[in-house]
């Protein structure tokens, strides 16, 4: 395997001669493990950590590496490496951290494409759906949603699915998959291009992690299942991790996520919801939040059958999610201007003393 085996291309060749990075080593993050990872060259993989540089010009937890993500680093001790730049990521697939207002987690980097999992047993929500498509469309990532353990379902129950998930959203690609036995498996793979990069996402206990190692054909990762007394999976997957399938693909597992904070998700909303922002343009006011106002044709739309009402309703929910979080980033970076300049004026007073 060589580093073309990757993902790396002309533009990224390009890209380092532009600015005379040639001179580097050049890998691709594969795994992180709080702030320490693993690179590979695609020869070879190296245990990595970030140069001080790196760390103290950072403005956020965005600007250190992620599982995805193309970087400089200079190779030392055979198998150790120092990471000095990342390079211009083509897309970020990220959430807001949790417990960490204001803040931004990124999921992975330099993904084509997503693998959305959720199971049709005990996990299949169209409102969590949406979510994800947001965060994928904002990101420029295309969407794949994949129901997973139909050998758990009656064909009645999956087809029920089909319906509600056609009723709200008939633009996404939708693959059935059993794990057991590995009726869609054959899909996910035709799908998979060599060369193009995709992750897996979806709640913990869905099966990303089986489907990873069915599409490897072999037990490499953890796998876990639903607990019976809580319904709800186990985090058996702990960090992200990066893969190539024999067919050329590359993909990427991650921890499941109970949590989805929507962030700088605009572009986002409009796609995943373009049947209510087409609605909207022929709003009575301009500034209509379709919530309460005379003469609002979403409004309208939804009390005539035209748009779904839970559609609607979690439109308007993800709305107020956004708001929330411009608001929280816009008080943090307030906040932060204050700091700033109380620094400032305390370092200028020290040095006139």
């Amino acid at each position: 395997m060589n580093i073309y085996d990757l993902g790396f291309n002309a533009d990224l060749a390009a890209y380092l001669e532009e600015n005379h990075l040639s001179d580097f080593s050049v890998g691709r993050v594969t795994q992180e493990h709080r702030e320490r990872y693993v690179v590979s060259d695609g020869d070879k993989e190296y245990e990595a950590e970030i140069t001080g540089n790196l760390r103290f010009s950072a403005n956020s937890r965005t600007d250190f590496p992620a599982v995805g993500d193309w970087i400089t680093m200079t190779v030392y001790d055979s198998d150790q490496a120092i990471i000095h730049k990342i390079l211009p990521r083509i897309s970020v697939l990220e959430r807001q951290a949790v417990g960490k207002p204001g803040e931004i987690q990124i999921i992975s980097a330099n993904v084509d494409a997503a693998f959305i999992i959720q199971a049709i047993n005990n996990n299949f929500s169209i409102n969590r759906l949406e979510r994800y498509l947001t965060i994928c469309y904002s990101a420029n990532i295309e969407p794949v949603l994949v129901i997973s353990k139909i050998d758990l379902s009656t064909g009645k129950e999956i087809q029920d699915a089909i319906s509600h998930l056609e009723k709200r959203n008939r633009r996404i690609k939708c693959i059935l998959l059993s794990n057991m036995t590995l009726e869609g498996l054959d899909q996910v793979v035709d799908f998979i291009q060599k060369g193009k990069t995709y992750c897996v996402i979806g709640s913990s206990g869905v099966g990303k992690s089986t489907l990873i190692n069915n599409l490897l054909k072999k037990n490499i990762l953890k796998t876990g299942q639903v607990s019976l007394s809580t319904n709800k999976g186990k985090h058996v997957t702990d960090h992200r991790e990066l893969f190539v399938l024999e067919n050329g693909g590359i993909i990427i597992d991650t921890p499941g996520m109970r949590e989805l904070g929507i962030a700088d998700s605009a572009n986002g909303l409009e796609t995943t919801f373009d049947l209510i922002v087409s609605l909207s343009q022929k709003c009575r006011f301009k500034d209509c939040t379709h919530t309460n106002e005379i003469g609002c044709n979403v409004i309208a739309s939804v009390n005539n059958g035209e748009v779904d009402k839970n559609s609607y309703d979690n439109y308007i929910r993800l709305q107020r999610e956004k708001a929330h979080y411009e608001s929280t980033v816009a008080e943090k970076r307030k906040k932060d201007k204050v700091f700033g300049k109380l620094l400032k004026n305390y370092h200028k007073d020290i040095k006139n003393q």
